[in-house]
């Protein structure tokens, strides 16, 4: 799995995987063994920190398919969009950074 901006930046722990991966397909909604294969966390370290995750309302159940339960990053949340548009700030920056360095150096 190739690194993000985002984890190349604030680190590549198990929570920054799985933010990483929520904020990136926020569109969807995924069951949690669904968020630690695509994020590249163990489904036993996911659960170690996802009542966390409910408790503070950054992911919410949406809905439930057969014995599935779906869920995807709460945008209700204001603390989440923060987040979020911290975390498109921070890779937008970065990208910014990287084209003016390849300007320079072509001119």
């Amino acid at each position: 799995m190739k690194d993000t901006i985002f984890l190349e930046t604030f680190g590549d722990s198990s929570i920054n995987r799985v933010l990483d991966f929520l904020v990136v397909n926020e569109d969807f909604d995924y069951s949690m063994t669904d968020i630690a294969a695509q994020s590249g966390v163990g489904y036993s370290t996911l659960k170690l920190f996802w009542n966390k995750l409910e408790k503070n309302r950054i992911v919410m159940q949406t809905r439930v398919v057969g014995r599935a339960k779906m869920y995807r990053i709460c945008l209700e949340n204001p603390v989440v969009k923060k987040f979020r548009d911290f975390y498109w700030e921070t890779t937008k920056q970065k990208i910014r950074s990287e084209i003016n360095k390849e300007e320079v150096i072509t001119v």
